[in-house]
């Protein structure tokens, strides 16, 4: 038996260290997930599209100059018919009697075609709205949505570091499990070896034996569940930050979690920082400006335009050929089925769709701002109830190690006092990282995450 109690003595369970309190997610991993996301990536490529088609808004209140030329060839068609010789030959004919002589021929009739041949109309055109009140408000309503895009940016990345937060916890929670099971795997095996020596020398039952190995594939099996857990934890956090999924990790040790204790005293689920509120705003100011555009439509549309032009045929280019027009173009509405009518009714009926929505919005975030900061401080009582229970745990395997040793204690009770103490600090483990997880989701809910 003193051999037992030796070997038993090498790996006392209940010296292994407490759990580290807790780890801060270093903010290089968030600033890379921020930068390098694809999602993130893709919806900042749609912002700057935005931001071209705001600028190509702004670019309809400038002149617009174009070169337009026309070359024509025609043969045939209708034609009209000049009487000029019928008009005057006759006129012709008493001047060569008078001064008799034939300095006056006889001219022929001539009939020409109406399609210009050999002609050239070339111009430089130039067109600039003077009233247009459709291009401001479109102008406006363009800035409106750039910014709706901005805070759906905003949003996205709030909601992307939540999510980097919640896969680097639970990979340091697999990661802690992984040294628990292991811990306990040497515990195990060594049980094995000595209840396989004590058998061999005549002292020991096989049933222990069995139940030994029994524990050691029990342990095995939970060590390779938490080792899967741990690889998957890491290609969903690697994925978040675009890098390859078996990138390493880098874990750094800081004391966040007592720094933060203060918080689970004066909780609140202030939501006045969402930006889904500010969206429903922006969504608003843009109803209200599609409103006012449709109900422009009695303002007169006002262009000027200018043509510096050229015409002639055989491509001549002389005084009489170069020429300017200028002028203005007026259109007043005066009948359109009442269309635009209809339009102002739709973005009023809109307007409330609107209100009511936000309305809606507004309570889902009190309720899971609420809802958020219940679980945190659920979380919270959890794993402090959980630590108590682990210590429990060790000091009752520890009273269980040392009966055990003296004989008082059986082979059974020895197993189930570690199982106690294996299990207890798996959990503390989980609710550890369930605090900091629930702590992420509060973060997110009430939009206290500030960035840099």
């Amino acid at each position: 038996m003193k051999k037992m109690f030796l070997l038993v003595k090498l790996i006392p369970l209940y010296l292994i260290p407490l759990i580290a309190v807790s780890q801060d997610v270093p903010e290089d991993y968030i600033n890379e997930g921020l930068n390098k996301n694809l999602v993130l990536i893709e919806k900042k490529i749609s912002l700057e599209k935005g931001l071209v088609s705001l600028n190509e808004a702004r670019s309809l209140f400038l002149p617009t100059t174009w070169l337009e030329g026309q070359y024509t060839l025609a043969k045939g068609g209708r034609s009209i018919d000049i009487p000029v010789g019928d008009l005057v030959n006759p006129v012709y004919k008493t001047l060569n009697q008078l001064t008799g002589s034939n300095s006056f021929p006889t001219i022929q009739n001539v009939s020409e075609q109406l399609l210009p041949n050999n002609f050239y109309d070339l111009r430089i055109k130039t067109t600039m709205p003077l009233i247009n009140p459709d291009l401001k408000y479109n102008r406006e309503i363009r800035n409106e949505q750039n910014l709706l895009q901005q805070n759906e940016i905003d949003i996205y990345k709030r909601e992307l570091v939540k999510e980097i937060k919640t896969a680097y916890y639970n990979f340091l929670q697999s990661a802690k499990a992984i040294l628990i099971y292991q811990n306990a795997l040497e515990v195990v095996n060594q049980n094995l070896k000595i209840n396989q020596s004590l058998l061999h020398n005549g002292k020991g039952l096989p049933a222990y034996v069995s139940r030994s190995e029994s524990e050691v594939k029990q342990v095995e099996s939970q060590l390779q569940n938490a080792i899967n857990t741990k690889l998957n934890a890491k290609a969903y956090f690697n994925f978040l930050l675009n890098k390859p999924l078996t990138d390493s990790i880098i874990v750094t040790e800081s004391n966040a979690f007592e720094a933060n204790n203060e918080l689970f005293i004066n909780m609140d689920s202030d939501i006045k920082n969402r930006e889904e509120l500010s969206g429903w705003k922006i969504a608003t100011d843009i109803n209200d400006l599609t409103q006012r555009m449709n109900r422009s439509y009695k303002t007169p549309r006002l262009n000027a335009f200018v043509d510096l032009a050229s015409q002639g045929y055989k491509f001549k280019v002389d005084n009489k050929s170069v020429f300017y027009l200028a002028g203005l173009q007026l259109q007043v509405p005066i009948f359109s089925g009442k269309r635009n009518l209809y339009k102002i009714e739709q973005t009023q009926l809109e307007a409330k769709v609107i209100s009511i929505n936000k309305n809606e919005t507004e309570q889902q975030l009190e309720l899971a701002a609420f809802t958020s900061r219940n679980n945190t401080i659920t979380a919270y009582n959890t794993y402090n109830a959980s630590l108590k229970q682990q210590e429990s745990s060790r000091q009752y395997f520890k009273l269980i190690d040392r009966g055990f040793k003296e004989g008082v204690n059986s082979f059974i009770e020895y197993l189930d006092a570690r199982n106690q103490l294996t299990n207890a600090q798996i959990q503390a483990n989980i609710n550890q990282y369930k605090v900091l997880i629930a702590l992420a989701d509060y973060e997110r809910q009430t939009s206290s995450y500030s960035f840099k």
